[in-house]
């Protein structure tokens, strides 16, 4: 649903105790698109593309960078401060507990393992119960805590309240083939994954999803008669609504445990995402089982497993 946002804070400054800077450092420990750098007079310096934190000697904790102002929201109050101090209830969407659904996906990205996409269902009771567990963004938590939070997370919601699409290498290869576009397959995997847990919620009539398309009629495709019963809400960066949060911890949980057992078929460590080792990893896999093997494991439209294959791709390719 289109709104205007306030303009989003770019500048933090906070006072932190011996045990809170202790925190900090152990909460950042497991955030690896933070780099620790140098910085004079700091005891914690780290820097990624668009957050900067810098902990000086005398416990002033200076939080800038377009990223800043979730990172003090999501990361920096509930697990450090254990404060809202930044206006905390009312940045959030006030509907943040009402019942409904968010669904979120995981792998797109990773080249090796699944495509993972989860919807869950919230009430005020969960939501509540959730956020207190200190769910949010899967790709803010290290894989430990993601790993023990969707154990607590399945607890809190049952299997009714959850819905799972799972699309394996050779599944999601096999469909990519037909769609020949991602977004138009995030979109379906996203329609099933709803469409199957407003059949479980039938008195649910609210989704959130993260806007992965430039434009909302994608999703809206996708959806078959029940779908199209709910009111779909699309929104940039909606892993802050809890529903959202918790579909994104539970996907990435269960695509870990996916890419585990497929470095068990592989025999070797299978790497996430698509860094500089993907293609020595592909190398190794074709001379280790063969050119076949890779669609049980890798999505095969990627640029980089084509050009392990020697197959044609074009420049624009991701």
């Amino acid at each position: 649903m289109a709104g205007t946002e306030a303009p989003k804070k770019n500048l933090f400054t906070f006072q932190l105790t011996a045990e809170q800077a202790a925190d900090l450092e152990a909460v950042t420990a497991g955030m690896s698109a933070l780099e620790r750098v140098q910085v004079p007079y700091t005891t914690l310096a780290l820097k990624s593309r668009g957050l900067t934190i810098n902990l000086y000697t005398s416990g002033k904790l200076v939080v800038q960078g377009r990223e800043a102002e979730d990172f003090v929201l999501f990361t920096l109050e509930p697990l450090v401060l254990k404060a809202a101090t930044v206006g905390y209830e009312a940045e959030l969407d006030p509907k943040m507990f009402a019942p409904h659904m968010g669904s979120d996906e995981s792998g797109k990205g990773d080249i090796f393992g699944p495509l993972v996409t989860v919807a869950a269902f919230i009430d005020e009771t969960t939501g509540k119960r959730l956020a207190d567990l200190g769910i949010r963004d899967s790709k803010t938590l290290s894989a430990t805590s993601i790993t023990k939070l969707a154990t607590e997370a399945r607890k809190i919601i049952g299997r009714q309240n959850c819905a799972v699409v799972l699309l394996r290498p050779p599944t999601y290869n096999t469909l990519y083939g037909k769609i020949a576009n991602l977004n138009r397959l995030l979109a379906w995997c996203h329609a099933r994954a709803i469409e199957t847990l407003a059949e479980q919620r039938p008195d649910c009539t609210r989704a959130v999803i993260d806007q992965f398309a430039r434009t909302e009629s994608v999703i809206n495709r996708a959806l078959m008669a029940r779908g199209k019963q709910l009111t779909i809400e699309q929104m940039h960066k909606a892993e802050r609504d809890i529903a959202v949060a918790t579909a994104s911890v539970l996907a990435r949980d269960l695509f870990v445990r996916e890419l585990k057992k497929l470095e068990e078929a592989a025999g070797m460590p299978l790497p996430k995402g698509a860094g500089p080792q993907v293609p020595k990893t592909l190398s190794a896999l074709i001379a280790k089982h063969g050119p076949d093997f890779l669609p049980q494991v890798a999505k095969c439209h990627f640029k980089t497993v084509k050009q392990a294959l020697g197959l044609p791709f074009d420049d624009d390719e991701a």
